[in-house]
């Protein structure tokens, strides 16, 4: 339960940080994506003040010896930039560029009630969907490299 109510207490943070950025709307980002048009740095100004936060957060983990709600941190065992990777941030990188959502400000913005927002949040949860069947169905192990 303690775990649950973590999780809830963060979502609801990330969500609140980015609704009073003002990164739900999808026309900031765009706008700030936007280089050659009007210009819009509230993205950047966003990010500026989320590096340090962060980089506190994973400086502060060093002195722990595991999560509050777990037994041990969970880091990536994987560090190496692959096909699956790069294809992977392509298609984020795409879908952000053309919407101006991301998953995490797409689910903050849901409670606007937008008709957008909800479908571009279904056409997520399908990707998702379609992507885990083809992994299910025909699965695949990256290519190890030599050392």
């Amino acid at each position: 339960m303690r775990a649950l109510l973590t999780a809830l207490a963060a979502g609801l943070l990330f969500g609140l940080g980015l609704t009073g950025s003002g990164m739900i709307d999808p026309a900031r980002v765009l706008g700030f994506l936007d280089v050659a048009g009007i210009w819009d740095p509230t993205l950047a100004f966003v990010m500026a003040g989320a590096v340090p936060v962060a980089m506190l957060g994973f400086r502060l983990t060093r002195h722990r010896s595991a999560p509050c709600c777990a037994s041990e941190f969970q880091a990536p065992t994987r560090s190496a930039i692959d096909r699956s990777l790069v294809a992977g941030a392509i298609l984020f990188g795409i879908g952000w560029g053309l919407v101006g959502y991301c998953p995490g400000p797409a689910l903050a913005a849901l409670g606007l009630g937008r008709t957008a927002t909800g479908i571009f949040v279904g056409a997520m949860l399908a990707g998702m969907a379609i992507f885990e069947i083809a992994r299910r169905r025909w699965p695949w192990q990256p290519k190890r490299e030599s050392r």
